[in-house]
């Protein structure tokens, strides 16, 4: 199958991954993938994806949102009628081209599919004001217009569903994770970072994933000199983070890490992963560390809640996010043989739900089925 895939290779963030992830996978099941991005025409080439690249021209970009310039419309346009794909997949950027992608590929005749990102609170909570909040109201009508949408959890299908996305329309195919890359194995990193318990946080340095919340706890519990943790990752908050927790209370700050096998070694080492976000879709980063066998700690909020259900890890309480923290930190640090059952239930429950595999046969099921519907649209309008 020839696919169209629109979505983003930078700056770093959940989508980057879903994209690298899924496109490398259909690759590897022999479809045929055109990855159109935003970039500067001259940007130099990344090593991935290994297939062919469209340049859309942006005005900025981040890793919320993304500005085009009039040209990208043209580009986006003339590249669809080039490409002939059978399905056009967007991994949505959060950008004004979301909102005319429907309209475009339905002159062109071409099937449409959308994966929605962005964060949400848990079950029952409001959406935070702000970005989240305006994401969703502008969205969701636009969304109606694709063949089809992708949402990570029944919980965000509900929402979109309330929001007017017709039921139908909505297809919910969680996250995956390569089990055989992310998977329990040696690492050296405890005896790195002279650690006798390894703690880790990976994700952005924002204020939507609470980071700070974590921080007190730790500095608050008086962990023993040999439980350190690693907190993996950049952003706009690590600044003014850094100096207040730093390496006198076992806190070793590692930036962001682009090499996979350095990330996959630390989560390998680690014992417990924790992530105390106040929003979040479903994230990778928490998955990526059960599959290692970590494990997981995680706020009842987007559908990480749903993923740690039922004995698969710790859920918390946004509310009182600090305070559990505070007292399970030193528990999880003082009785080895919890954090090891565990880990076990965290790898077997990503075997069960979460595998990449099953992603991209559940997503080209998807593919065949909305391709089908566009023929016999078609075929009656001849």
């Amino acid at each position: 199958m020839r696919i169209a895939w629109i979505g983003k290779k930078s700056p770093f963030c959940g989508n980057v991954t879903y994209s690298r992830e899924i496109t490398n996978a259909l690759l590897d099941r022999g479809h045929q993938v055109s990855f159109l991005h935003f970039a500067q025409e001259d940007s130099a080439p990344d090593s991935w994806p290994n297939c062919p690249e469209v340049s859309l021209p942006f005005i900025y970009k981040s890793q919320v949102y993304t500005i085009p310039t009039f040209k990208a419309t043209k580009v986006l346009v003339q590249s669809l009628r080039r490409i002939k794909p059978d399905i056009v997949h967007a991994s949505l950027t959060l950008s004004p081209l979301d909102f005319v992608l429907p309209e475009i590929c339905d002159q062109l005749n071409l099937p449409l599919i959308a994966t929605f990102h962005t964060p949400f609170a848990g079950k029952g909570a409001k959406l935070l004001s702000g970005t989240q909040l305006l994401a969703y109201q502008l969205y969701a009508p636009f969304l109606d217009n694709y063949d089809h949408v992708i949402v990570f959890s029944q919980i965000q299908r509900e929402l979109m569903s309330r929001l007017g996305v017709r039921e139908e329309n909505i297809a919910v195919i969680p996250n995956g994770v390569d089990t055989l890359k992310y998977s329990p194995g040696s690492s050296n990193v405890k005896a790195e970072f002279k650690a006798d318990r390894l703690f880790v946080y990976q994700g952005r340095i924002a204020p939507e994933k609470n980071v700070e919340a974590l921080l007190r706890a730790w500095k608050q519990a008086e962990m023993q000199p040999g439980s350190k943790l690693l907190i993996v990752g950049n952003g706009p908050l690590k600044a003014s983070l850094e100096p207040f927790y730093g390496s006198e209370y076992g806190i070793i700050w590692l930036g962001f890490i682009a090499n996979e096998d350095r990330r996959v070694e630390i989560l390998r080492g680690g014992d417990v992963f924790i992530l105390p976000s106040v929003v979040e879709g479903l994230s990778l980063s928490l998955l990526e560390a059960m599959s290692c066998g970590l494990a997981c700690l995680a706020t009842d909020v987007g559908a990480d809640g749903e993923v740690l259900e039922k004995g698969a890890g710790i859920i918390l309480n946004t509310k009182t996010v600090r305070a559990q923290l505070r007292t399970l930190l030193p528990l999880f640090q003082d009785h080895p043989e919890l954090t090891t059952l565990l880990g076990q239930k965290a790898r077997q429950r990503v075997l069960e739900r979460y595998t990449l595999s099953n992603n991209i046969t559940h997503l080209e099921e998807l593919y065949t089925k909305v391709a089908e519907q566009r023929r016999l649209q078609l075929s009656r309008l001849a």
